[in-house]
């Protein structure tokens, strides 16, 4: 177990916790939630002995095997799979010892060795390994790949699939859904639901950690505490005491009337479909939800469109792809005012595309995009996070939105996405991934679209802003596509679901619970076919068909590193132009020429960049789409 007695931590001067006790014992499931910055990831290097405290006593047996997920992947050479059974430490010293006793031809030892390997199950761990690779969405062609082959996201999986293999007594996840898909938290959840260990999980996926979790450590006003239950058993317990707090109460009510509601409108439609029937669930728990989080930094609403055509805008047979590679083909979609459309479907089947197609943003290789003269679509990426001008406030960002705008009232805008007082004024360059997302919602927001297209807008946001945005998009006139990992925020703004897969986009008769067993068919039918093609393909034949797959996309790869080549020369110049341009003396009368040649110099090396940017993006997206077609 582990014993925390009278403990604080500070960082630098700022106290993240102090005298706070509690214990976890073997096998509890815990999940840690608190506002960003409170001290949550402090705690996780607590445990792993990378923080020590200023205060009190933290204690555990010895001898625990503690597993988490490595931040940064090595850019190593070797395969994707060898790196994830590196996770399982046990394993890579026996293979060492029984190698050394092989060589020492050592026959008393081996047999020994061999006897721990079958104990600790070594010789299944290639298929342990594979099913772990399976489950966060890799193919098994991709198996064979060399771990620098991949991209950013797809190296955290990695990573995450390494501490998974890890035989451990206690496992660390900090944020792990943030580079997953929705088919891949699934499958995630299920796994950790059986894991035997001690499970400690940060978390800000309110569905995954209510199915997870059986305890709930929650940090706030520089205390840790300890609840029983899953997140939503804490959310009751908080809100008892929360309730009491007079000065919240109009608040609170505010938010209760919204949800309610947005209640009121699909009660009558609960009998038409299955979708309708888990909404009303899920809605009759948020007047607790409204109550835990009366004392939200966030407040904030959509404004009614002004003009609301219909339709906004339709899809007629619509092909969706990159090159000569089709991901979706023939689709058809009208939108209305006020439809609420959640998209489902397996990584890489076309979602994103789909939503870029939506937004205008990409061309359909065929097929009609017409919009409503009046559309003004919101819409919401993880790419714009990079195109905010980090040298720039938040304040100026919004300025450059209404000109005729004063100060305060943008300044009370602002301050209902928590940027208060002097923060409006800091540069964005060192925000966090959360606060630019928040940032990038407050300007979508303010602009007062009729369609919002929303591409995994919960990334990076905790607890309290996801509830926030739910709360908003209930009360929002206008129509929603969204794609998101979130459940909860799929259950709580969309209406309909439609699922993008094999080509198609059609309606999905049923809610994320049918998709859960839908996707379940889906990985057994899949297993199938690869069991099938291991009997009638031979090893000598299957390395043969690889060898001619990789020469037919080398291609596509050799561009891949050709745009990554370039991105990383044209950044490096940039820095290197910044730097110079910064430098007070470049301004003086007699360089006037020479910054004439830097600020030209500086416009050619930010559009090559953002070339070079979108090139990267396009070649990795093409690489993406082949891949799902071979399977």
């Amino acid at each position: 177990m582990l014993n925390f007695r009278n403990i604080t931590l500070r960082r630098g001067a700022r106290v993240l916790f102090a005298n706070s006790s509690f214990t976890i014992h073997k096998g509890q499931k815990v999940g840690f939630t608190g506002a960003n910055g409170a001290g949550k990831s402090s705690f996780f290097a607590l445990v792993r002995d990378e923080l020590h405290l200023d205060e009190g006593d933290f204690s555990m047996p010895p001898g625990l095997e503690i597993a988490h997920v490595a931040q940064e992947t090595p850019a190593v050479d070797c395969s994707a799979i060898d790196y994830v059974i590196d996770g399982d430490q046990q394993l890579r010293r026996l293979q060492e010892q029984l190698l050394a006793a092989e060589q020492a031809d050592d026959g008393l030892k081996q047999a020994e060795l061999h006897a721990v390997m079958d104990t600790i199950g070594g010789y299944t761990a290639q298929a342990r390994a594979s099913r772990l690779m399976n489950g966060l969405g890799f193919t098994a062609d991709q198996e064979n790949n060399a771990v620098n082959s991949f991209s950013g996201g797809w190296r955290m999986r990695l990573n995450l699939a390494q501490a998974l293999m890890c035989r451990s007594d206690v496992l660390l996840l900090d944020e792990p859904t943030n580079h997953l898909d929705l088919d891949a938290v699934i499958w995630l959840q299920d796994w950790l639901c059986k894991y035997p260990g001690t499970l400690l999980l940060i978390s800000h996926d309110r569905d995954f950690l209510d199915t997870i979790t059986d305890h709930i450590v929650h940090i706030e006003q520089n205390k840790a505490e300890i609840y029983t239950g899953n997140y939503s058993a804490f959310e009751r317990m908080r809100a008892e005491k929360l309730a009491q707090q007079q000065s919240s109460y109009l608040k609170q009510q505010r938010e209760i009337a919204h949800m309610q509601s947005f209640v009121d409108r699909f009660k009558a439609q609960a009998t038409k479909a299955r979708q309708a029937q888990s909404r009303i669930k899920a809605l009759e728990r948020m007047e607790l939800i409204a109550q835990a989080h009366v004392d939200s930094p966030f407040d904030f609403c959509f404004a009614k469109p002004g003009k609301m055509p219909n339709p906004l805008l339709t899809l007629d047979k619509v092909d969706i792809g990159y090159g000569q590679t089709c991901v979706i083909k023939q689709a058809g979609l009208s939108i209305s005012p006020g439809d609420r459309i959640g998209l489902l479907g397996p990584n890489g089947a076309g979602k994103s595309s789909l939503i870029k197609v939506l937004a205008g943003d990409m061309q359909p290789l065929s097929g009609n995009r017409n919009e409503a003269e009046a559309l003004k679509i919101g819409y919401f990426a993880q790419h714009q996070l990079e195109q905010l001008r980090i040298d720039e406030s938040p304040l100026w960002h919004l300025q450059q939105l209404d000109k005729q705008a004063t100060e305060k009232d943008l300044r009370n805008f602002l301050g209902g996405f928590d940027f208060c007082g002097d923060k409006v004024l800091e540069a964005v360059k060192p925000f966090s991934g959360g606060e630019k997302a928040r940032l990038v919602l407050a300007l979508l927001v303010y602009q007062n679209p009729n369609l919002l297209l929303l591409d995994e807008p919960t990334n990076h946001l905790d607890l309290e802003m996801r509830h926030a945005l739910s709360v908003a998009l209930q009360d929002y006139e206008g129509a929603i596509v969204v794609v998101s990992h979130d459940r909860h925020l799929l259950r709580s703004v969309t209406d309909q679901l439609l699922l993008v897969s094999g080509g198609k986009v059609q309606p999905f008769d049923g809610d994320l619970d049918d998709y859960r067993v839908w996707l379940t068919e889906q990985k057994k039918g899949e297993e199938k076919t690869v069991v099938d093609s291991t009997q009638t393909v031979s090893r000598k034949d299957q390395r043969k068909l690889d060898a001619e797959r990789r020469q037919k996309h080398k291609p596509l790869f050799d561009a891949l590193k050709k745009a990554e080549i370039a991105v990383e020369k044209y950044h490096n110049e940039q820095r290197q132009l910044e730097h110079q341009l910064a430098d007070p003396a470049i301004y003086a009368e007699s360089e006037k020429e020479q910054l004439k040649k830097l600020m030209e110099r500086k416009v050619k090396v930010d559009k090559a960049l953002d070339d070079a940017e979108a090139a990267w993006m396009e070649a990795e997206e093409e690489i993406e789409a082949v891949k799902n077609n071979e399977m």
